[in-house]
């Protein structure tokens, strides 16, 4: 598991691609599994209250391991602060890995008008 820490700004389309390599660096075929990224106040919170709760089952590549998290402005249109974060991923074995972990930053925009 790694460790990262995040910044998004307040309001913005965040997005990021991750790619499932082993450890020789093969490509690892990820049909068939579900990624979950959560973000909470505190990590004692229940995943019900959670401010972040994406889900993604459609993959941009599966077969080449690659799968993208987005999150709208409207699901980073968050109170300015920190929170905890994890990506879990669900294989399609059932195994469930956390495989990324830390704080999100959420940062407050300069420009907040949309027209």
């Amino acid at each position: 598991m790694q460790q990262a820490n995040l910044e998004i700004k307040r309001g913005d389309t965040w997005a990021r691609t991750l790619y499932f390599k082993d450890e020789d660096g093969s490509i690892i075929d990820i049909t068939g599994w579900t990624i979950f990224m959560t973000a909470k106040e505190s990590i004692d919170d229940d995943d019900d209250d959670a401010v972040i709760k994406k889900t993604i089952t459609e993959h941009t590549n599966p077969t080449s391991g690659e799968t993208k998290i987005i999150l709208t402005p409207d699901e980073t249109d968050l109170e300015i602060k920190s929170y905890v974060y994890d990506i879990q991923i669900l294989k399609a074995t059932l195994e469930v890995v956390t495989i990324l972990e830390g704080s999100i930053t959420v940062a407050k925009d300069v420009t907040q008008r949309i027209a």
